[in-house]
């Protein structure tokens, strides 16, 4: 607050001391040269040094609201980008879902830049324009109402002017910002999938994408420039009007004997004290669309509340033991009226080894998230310890849950570093614990750096069965007593899917475990597997009681293994024979 304030000091000092010079320059070409030559001379010397004083003085406030004024500018746009950025860590999946990536970065750094750029340079900018404008009005209306009144006509039909204009510029404005985040947004979507596009050799259908968009966003500034071309033009035009009316009149009145060629010398040199805060005022309208804009899209994501916050009653987790109960749990997305998960009863005691299958979009991987509250239940609850999860804060009961995902997410940086993201404050030598636990070790170290070898963007210097195992190793350093396997060796080759199944066979020892599986061979020792269908759990049991039950998994197993099926059909041609 000390420095906006110093800031508007300094600005309205200098607006002020703007308005001083010409009455020192009218001053002196009115009285002064009429003085005896000596006298004349020294007074002279005496107000040319008061000018440069001025003018001194007008610097430093120049250079305060240049420097200083911009730094608490760009400190205002750290604060908003910070807070919006933490945020975004408390939306849910569910916000999430249905945003673009480019439009997110859009409000994080143009619309940012574009609020401060107003909120710095926008109280200034109005501060000096009033200064200017209602001090030159005085000053002139004290030396020739007159000509005051006719230099001044024109404020009122300028104002009105300026108005309408402003109207159309906001619509504008808002939609440029639009356009400008599909663009974002494309841009980001075809950067992180151009391996995918480069694969299909659909560079040009990319192009053509974003050409679309290009062009629409072109067509916007078009419509943006003109508005601005029709506001700008015709303040210049006033403005021109203005110099063109004050000299007509002003000479009308000096053959009228009514004004003295020194006025209409002051009058004119006032004139720029009248027309530079009127372009200041067309710089802040255009300012003032681009950060009110900017600002209507930064309130619309800090309005929206998370759909899952702890309750105020909320305890730490602590360690948990890892008892998993679903009581009739119903979910569905928000705004849609169908169940992906209805009545849902299960119980997993801690340190088993539960396995999920079933078709694609029956809710396994639902099922699953709603175990670290990524999403709420829609109906009835899940228990953990014997205690509903909305009773623990979402970080502790997190902390208790290491999930390892068929789509590995890696971040920039090295190997130590994002093994490490699994317990930020662990030490490197429980780093290297981790990765041997999860049989990373040994191909670490044939990488050029070891641990400190830079992996890319998202782990691409890596090949998949590195990646997964590194996964693995970031759980292993979080040691939590509930794992979550969402389809994690699916989309490896046999090779690497048995390096991996080792691995987290061993992560998964004496922990509650759940794992999603489309390959039934990585499941034929859990303890329980579940089969989910539209209806629920449709059947339970291990390998060998659901084989004999001769229902749903019995019939995705043979399907898998033709092999067996054809076993099968020996032994019963034996049999016949």
């Amino acid at each position: 607050m000390g420095a906006f304030l110093w800031d508007m000091f300094f600005s309205m000092l200098g607006a002020a001391i703007m308005l001083v010079i010409p009455l020192i320059v009218r001053h002196i070409t009115h009285d002064v040269v009429y003085y005896e030559v000596s006298e004349a001379r020294s007074e002279i010397l005496r107000l040319g040094i008061l000018c440069l004083l001025l003018i001194v003085i007008e610097y430093g406030c120049n250079f305060w609201t240049t420097y200083y004024g911009h730094r608490m500018g760009s400190r205002m746009e750290y604060d908003m980008r910070a807070e919006l950025f933490a945020h975004y860590q408390k939306l849910s999946f569910s916000f999430f879902d249905d945003q673009k990536v480019g439009h997110l970065m859009s409000r994080v750094t143009t619309d940012l830049f574009e609020i401060c750029e107003l909120f710095h340079h926008g109280p200034e900018d109005l501060a000096i324009s009033l200064i200017k404008l209602i001090g030159s009005f005085i000053i002139l209306f004290i030396i020739n109402w007159k000509l005051a009144l006719v230099a001044f006509v024109l404020v009122p039909p300028m104002t009105l002017y300026a108005i309408k204009l402003n109207k159309k510029m906001k619509v504008v404005y808002k939609r440029n910002r639009k356009r400008i985040a599909e663009i974002n947004g494309q841009i980001e979507e075809n950067l992180s999938g151009i391996r995918v596009v480069k694969s299909f050799a659909n560079e040009d259908v990319e192009i053509g994408k974003f050409k679309k968009g290009n062009d629409g966003f072109l067509e916007s500034k078009r419509q943006n420039y003109l508005v601005m071309a029709q506001y700008q033009s015709g303040i210049n035009g006033f403005t021109t009007l203005l110099n063109v009316l004050v000299v007509i009149v002003g000479a009308y009145l000096i053959t009228e004997n009514a004004l003295p060629v020194t006025d209409l010398v002051t009058f004119l040199l006032y004139i720029g004290n009248v027309t530079e805060p009127i372009r200041k005022l067309v710089a802040f309208t255009e300012q003032y669309q681009n950060g009110m804009a900017g600002f209507e899209r930064f309130q619309e994501i800090m309005d929206i509340h998370p759909d899952i916050e702890d309750s105020p009653n909320a305890v730490d987790a602590g360690v948990l033991k890892g008892k998993i109960e679903f009581r009739d749990v119903t979910f569905r997305y928000e705004n849609t009226l169908q169940d992906v998960l209805a009545h849902v009863n299960l119980s997993v005691d801690p340190g088993e080894y539960v396995a999920l299958i079933g078709p694609s979009g029956v809710g396994k991987t639902t099922l699953c998230s709603l175990i670290p509250r990524f999403y709420e239940v829609s109906e009835g609850a899940v228990f953990v310890d014997d205690r509903d999860i909305r009773d623990y804060t979402q970080k502790s009961l997190r902390r208790n849950i290491g999930i390892v995902q068929q789509d590995v997410y890696l971040f920039s940086g090295d190997v130590m570093e994002n093994i490490r993201y699994g317990r930020p404050d662990a030490t490197d030598e429980e780093i290297i614990m981790a990765a041997k636990q999860a049989n990373a070790h040994d191909f670490i170290m044939d990488l050029p750096d070891g641990y400190h070898t830079d992996i890319g963007q998202r782990g691409v210097k890596l090949s998949g069965g590195q990646k997964q195992r590194l996964s693995i190793a970031r759980v292993f350093l979080k040691n939590p007593p509930i794992l979550i396997f969402d389809e994690a060796t699916s989309s490896l080759d046999n090779k690497s899917e048995k390096v991996v199944q080792r691995s987290l066979e061993k992560l998964a020892m004496n922990r509650t475990t759940l794992v999603i599986a489309h390959r039934l061979s990585t499941i034929r020792a859990a303890k329980r597997i579940l089969v989910l269908s539209e209806d629920g759990i449709d059947e339970e049991g291990t390998h060998e009681e659901l084989m004999e039950k001769n229902g749903v998994y019995a019939m995705l197993y043979r399907l898998q293994f033709p092999e067996f099926l054809e076993e099968e059909n020996d032994i019963a041609y034996a049999n016949a024979a």
